[in-house]
This record gives C-alpha cells, structure tokens and sequence, in this order.
C-alpha cells in the first residue's frame, strides 16, 4: 500500500478548555485514504506557524516571488488576544483553509508536512485535564454553516492590497509602508486602521494608503443612508479641511456614509462634512474599553490628503459632492414636500372654487318697467300719439 495521505477534513468546531490554563483548540475530522476516519484538537497558533512554514516550503506556490502564481490559501495572523468571539468568527476562515488546502496539488496537499500535522497525537485521544478543573465546552458548527462555510463570519481568504504611497509609522503597533509594498488585511476597523501583515511583519496601517489588488473598492463601501443614523460624539475635533465639521463632546448628529478610510460623512441640522469615525459612537450603545482606548489616538489621514498618491487604477473613487448629501437629507426631501403639499393644496382651492363658480345658476336679466302714458307720450312720435289719443 503506497504512503498515507489526506482525502478530507472536516472542521467539527472548537472546544473551550480550563487546563493547564483557558484556551481553545478547533476539533477536526480528518479522513484519510485508507478510508479511516480520526479526531484531532489543533491551536490556532499551531496551525499558523504550520501554515507559515507550508509557505517557505513552496515559495512560488505561496506567491512570495510573484503574487500570481499564488494557489496556497491565506490565512490571517492569531490576534494578540484571542478569545471566543475571535476563536467562532474564525470558523468559516479556516474550514474554507482546510478545503482548499487537501485540493492542491499533490506534491504540496501529500507532503510529510501536511500529513504530519494532522496525524493523531497522543493528546488527541487522551487530552491532558485536571480532575478539579472545569471540563472543557464544546461549540459545535451549525451543520448549516459546514454546508456553505461562506456564511459564517468573517473573510474565507485575506485580501491582498497594495501600497499607494509611503507611510511611516508612528507607534509601535503601526507598520511602516513603501508605494507598492503588498499587504494582506486581516481585520478592518471601521476607524480607517486596518491590522496587515507583511511577510513577518504586522501592524496597524491607515486604510487610506491601501487599494486592492483585483480593482477600485467602492463595491466594498457602504451606500449613502440619507435618512442618517444618530450617533453622538465620544471625542472634540477641529476641522483642518474645508469639508470636514468642527463638533464638541457631547453632541448629537447624523451618520450619512460610511466610508472605509474612516472618515464619515455626517450632519448636524442642515450641515454635513467629513469626521473621524473613531470619535462616534451609535446612539444607545454602551462604551468600552477597547473604543476608549481607540480614541486615545489620532484620526487616520484622508484618501485626498495623501500627497503624490499614485493609483494603480485608472478608474477613480466615486465622489459625492456636498450639495448631494444635503439636497437627499431627510429635512431638505421633507421640506420639497411640504412645499410641494402646499402648492398642490394652493392650486385644488383655486380650481375648487372655479368650479363653484361654473355651478352657480347665472343671474336673469330683470324685465324693465312698463312706461306710464305721460311718458309715452312725451317721448314718441307724432304717429304714435295720434293713435293714442
């Protein structure tokens, strides 16, 4: 019988453990082509660097020489801090992973590495626990979602986008860019920071620096909500550019769009302007730690003030200009209809009332008079006079 190699596996879902310390494993049915069927617990730091090392082994079919020849799956770098949320959006990520990996060709999806990985270990069968610990927990994937792992939160692969000019970092958790430099996205914050990874590098980057690889991203961006959703704003800005708003803590406003640079487009009455998505926060929600801290740094910069940005599309982001945004406000749309209302009430009283008119019976002509015999006399002709006397 010839070597051992993978014919399938199935993501089950992931379990939630107490010992040595709390951590997650993902649960696997890997089948095999001696038709055999086994369970195997991976880390998802386990399966990155598994991942990272699948890559320095195939090179071309990794796309470190050129970004085409690419057929390896992505996968997105483990978060600093990965708890469940993380752990369950992850599901649909790495099901598809796993997918895509088993049918590769077989010099890459056959290879001691990959069939190693997924080999039973001993703490597959008999996983290492403490009689006094909590058991682990269980979270099964819905059977809808092993179906169609698109559905489950999160990107099935990582998005690649390039560099559209030089960017240097700030802070130790930002990453520092040159024009050109190929990225892959793994977490996009509606505040304009995006977490990338560059070969060994990772950090945060201003999405206004990035565009994708396969075209303009305007798909990617939410359409205009005219109607707007109230929000209220967690941190003062002064505005630098002539479309942006100068708003103070405290006060209540509209977003309108949503955009993915992290500045959005808002209104207060019947002013609207660009402001800092990081420093909003909807109407009703509660604040965090994580969004206190967010707004504790600076606004990213704006697509139009990158200097000497140069596109690699020839097709330009969609703009929508001020005058637009407010002639499809709410209270401009009301007010069209309210005049609108008003004339339209103006013109049915004016034909109600021709109307009325054209209904009245006309007035007769009143029958004059007979002239008294003195008159006639006075006034007719000799003739007439002679007949009457």
């Amino acid at each position: 019988m010839g070597d051992a190699f993978i014919r399938h596996i199935e993501l089950l879902g992931y379990e939630k453990r107490f010992f040595p310390s709390q951590h997650y494993v993902y649960m696997f049915l890997v089948k095999w082509n001696d038709l055999s069927e086994k369970l195997v617990y991976r880390r998802f730091t386990e399966i990155y660097e598994f991942h990272k090392a699948l890559k320095e082994m195939f090179p071309i079919e990794s796309g470190d020489i050129n970004m085409e020849n690419r057929i390896i799956p992505h996968l997105p770098a483990p978060k600093w801090f990965d708890g469940q949320r993380s752990t369950q959006s992850r599901q649909g990520t790495l099901a598809e992973y796993c997918h895509t990996l088993v049918n590769l060709p077989h010099k890459i999806s056959r290879c001691l590495h990959v069939v190693n990985f997924f080999k039973v270990r001993p703490d597959d069968t008999n996983p290492i626990t403490d009689s006094q610990i909590k058991k682990p927990e269980v979270f099964l994937l819905p059977k809808d979602a092993k179906k169609n792992s698109a559905d489950i939160t999160g990107p099935i692969v990582l998005q690649t986008y390039r560099a559209i000019a030089n960017y240097e970092k700030s802070s130790r958790s930002e990453m520092a860019l040159q024009a050109g430099d190929m990225v892959d996205v793994v977490e996009k914050s509606e505040s304009g920071w995006w977490f990338c990874q560059l070969k060994n590098k990772r950090g945060w980057v201003p999405a206004a620096y990035l565009e994708p690889m396969d075209g303009p991203d305007e798909s990617e961006e939410q359409e205009p909500n005219y109607a707007g959703e109230q929000y209220i704003v967690q941190k003062s800005y002064t505005a630098v550019e002539e479309d942006e708003l100068t708003l103070k803590e405290g006060d209540t406003i509209e977003v309108i769009h949503k955009l993915l640079d992290g500045w959005w487009v808002i209104r207060k009455n019947e002013t609207t302007g660009y402001y800092p998505s990081m420093y909003l926060q909807k109407a009703g929600e509660a604040n965090t730690s994580v969004k206190s801290e967010l707004r504790n740094r600076s606004a990213p910069p704006r697509r139009s003030t990158i200097r000497n940005a140069k596109s690699i599309h020839k097709q330009g982001r969609k703009q929508i200009s001020q005058e637009t945004y407010r002639r499809n406000s709410k209270t401009y749309l009301q007010s069209r209809s309210n005049m609108k209302e008003k004339f339209q009430n103006k013109a049915n009283v004016i034909i109600e009332k021709n109307k009325r008119d054209e209904n009245k019976p006309k007035a007769q002509p009143a029958v004059p008079p007979r002239p008294s015999k003195d008159l006639i006399l006075n006034r007719c002709t000799e003739s007439t006079r002679r007949k009457i006397l």
